[in-house]
């Protein structure tokens, strides 16, 4: 008998415990950790992209673009462009989430998996952790180029760990939505494009490279709400970065809730859609 023909109801429990859905999500993360390990190149180009974004930005578009309130040109505008680097990053979390997902879709791996006596919400959540430890290291990676390109830290240990936590929380969240990506196309191709395609308007309709003041009125104002802007704003404060917020709207005068909330927010919409669409899937 192949796994194929094992029904779901012969195989998976009617219901999980807290204590099974972690065993199994643990499980499940440390085989997508080794699975990466094994690949390294795929882990390799997780760091060129946001590299070369530094370099470009900070050494290309840098000494045209000026910070408010800021006297030193270039130098203002690498410590102000590392916040938006490090947000846009975690946000592109979405991409290796749809893609190993719908890859797992792909390949029959789901099928194999509700064949077992293991909680179905594990088996995402595993995915969600793996990629979340991903995301740790890329960003760490990244701190270390921001470094060396100008960036400082200023203002202590704490709002730094501060920083780092709001970064992953919302790596996390953006994972959530990633996988939602990669469950609904079942696809990896189309998952590689489906997970980007509508973040790159959203990531530049931000804060994250240029000042808002500068834009139009009406995109103006979706820029000031817009999550990613929350999260940079929030991240610039924590670090004591440059970027003097001239906005009045509520998003930029409380960076650091705002980013909270619409991290809770995310994640509260799209893991469990992101589950109940695993379950869909693996119940056919």
């Amino acid at each position: 008998m192949t796994t194929t023909d094992v029904r779901p109801s012969q195989a998976a429990p009617k219901s999980a415990g807290v204590g099974q859905v972690l065993q199994d999500t643990m499980i499940i993360a440390w085989r997508n950790i080794r699975g990466g390990l094994r690949v390294p190149d795929t882990q390799i180009y997780m760091f060129i992209q946001p590299i070369m974004f530094v370099l470009l930005f900070a050494y290309v578009f840098g000494g045209a673009i000026r910070v408010p309130g800021a006297e030193d040109v270039a130098g203002a505008y690498r410590e102000y462009l590392m916040a938006g680097i490090f947000v846009q990053t975690m946000a592109f979390a979405v991409a290796p989430a749809s893609v190993g997902l719908a890859d797992d879709m792909h390949k029959g791996l789901i099928d194999r998996f509700r064949s077992l006596p293991m909680a179905r919400s594990g088996v995402i959540a595993g995915r969600v952790v793996s990629d979340l430890a991903s995301q740790f290291i890329v960003l760490i990676i990244m701190m270390i180029c921001g470094l060396i390109v100008g960036w400082r830290v200023h203002n202590g240990v704490l709002p730094f760990l501060g920083a780092v936590g709001l970064m992953l929380l919302f790596a996390f969240a953006m994972l959530w939505v990633g996988a939602l990506i990669g469950l609904s196309v079942g696809n990896p191709q189309v998952a590689a494009s489906a997970g980007l395609i509508w973040l790159f308007p959203v990531v530049f309709l931000s804060n994250a490279f240029v000042p808002p003041d500068t834009m139009p009125t009406v995109v103006r104002n979706l820029a000031e709400w817009n999550p990613i802007s929350a999260l940079v704003a929030a991240a610039r404060d924590l670090f004591g970065n440059e970027g003097i917020i001239t906005s009045e709207a509520w998003p930029m005068q409380n960076p650091v809730l705002a980013a909270v909330l619409w991290c809770m927010l995310i994640i509260v919409i799209f893991a469990p859609l992101a589950v109940r669409k695993y379950k869909a899937a693996a119940s056919k």
